[in-house]
Formats: structure tokens, C-alpha cells, sequence
């Protein structure tokens, strides 16, 4: 059996890790960055578990790729991420040069596009992959927090 190395499977790992942030009771985003059809990074949000706002999967994807090439330029890398990035970690891929956002679910109130974030100007930027699935996991978990309040 072939694997098939395509943006739906990328999505699903980013998934995956959305997944083990819910299983830490963190809002339920992921990442993973990817350069050659390899998975060079891995991330989910961790701002509970560290006290850290800065703690988004994005950022941290974005340094442990870093650290994996050797050099804070991420040319040539994928970015897939469970939910459109906010401005903080579009500033943050900005920096990095990557070459290809891709994410699940829009955040209309508080993504990088409602809040007039820029990304570099040779990014890629593709939205929907997977959405219903991220978008599905984000709502339950909101709203059990709701609930719980």
C-alpha cells in the first residue's frame, strides 16, 4: 500500500496534535511543518501548561523546525495548522520566510486576515483543508467550557 503524501494527510497529523492539546485541556490547535513530504516539526498549543500567551503551536512548530534545520528560515517548508493562525503567529511565520500555510478551520474574530496581519509576501496561503474536522473540535471544546463556567 502507497502512502499519499498530500495536504489532507499533513492536515490529519496537525489534527492529531490539536487532539493531545484537548487531551492536556488546551484549546485544541495543532501544527506540524513539513519540508520534502517530512515531518520536521510538530507542535499544539501549550499557553495553559506553560503560563505562557506565547506558547501557540504555530510558535512553537515554528522553533523546533528551526532548531531541526540548523537556521531560523524556514524556505522550502509547509506549515499545517487545525486553525487560521493568529497575528501574533502570522508575524511570527512571517519572519521565518515559510513557504506554505496551509490551515483547517477560519478565524473570522480573532485570524491574522480579520485582524489585518500580513504574511510574507512569497507565502502561499490555502484555507479549508479539513475544516469541518478542526472546526468540530474547537466548537465541542468551547462549548464544554461554557458549560463548565
Amino acid at each position: 500500500m502507497k502512502l499519499e503524501f498530500d495536504n489532507e494527510y499533513f492536515m490529519k497529523k496537525a489534527i492529531e496534535e490539536a487532539d493531545i492539546a484537548l487531551s492536556k485541556g488546551e484549546i485544541p490547535i495543532g501544527a506540524v511543518i513539513v519540508i520534502e513530504n517530512q515531518i520536521i516539526a510538530r507542535a499544539h498549543n501549550l499557553t495553559e501548561t506553560l503560563n505562557d500567551v506565547t506558547a501557540h503551536a504555530e510558535i512553537l512548530a515554528i522553533t523546533a523546525a528551526a532548531n531541526y534545520l540548523g537556521g531560523k528560515y524556514l524556505d522550502g517548508c509547509s506549515i499545517y495548522v487545525t486553525l487560521e493562525p493568529c497575528q501574533m503567529c502570522a508575524g511570527a511565520l512571517y519572519w521565518s520566510r515559510i513557504s506554505n500555510l496551509y490551515y483547517a478551520a477560519k478565524d473570522s474574530k480573532r485570524g491574522f486576515k480579520a485582524m489585518g496581519g500580513k504574511l510574507h509576501p512569497k507565502t502561499k496561503v490555502s484555507g479549508g483543508i479539513l475544516e469541518n474536522e478542526s472546526k468540530e473540535m474547537l466548537d465541542k471544546f468551547f462549548i464544554a467550557r461554557r458549560n463548565l463556567n
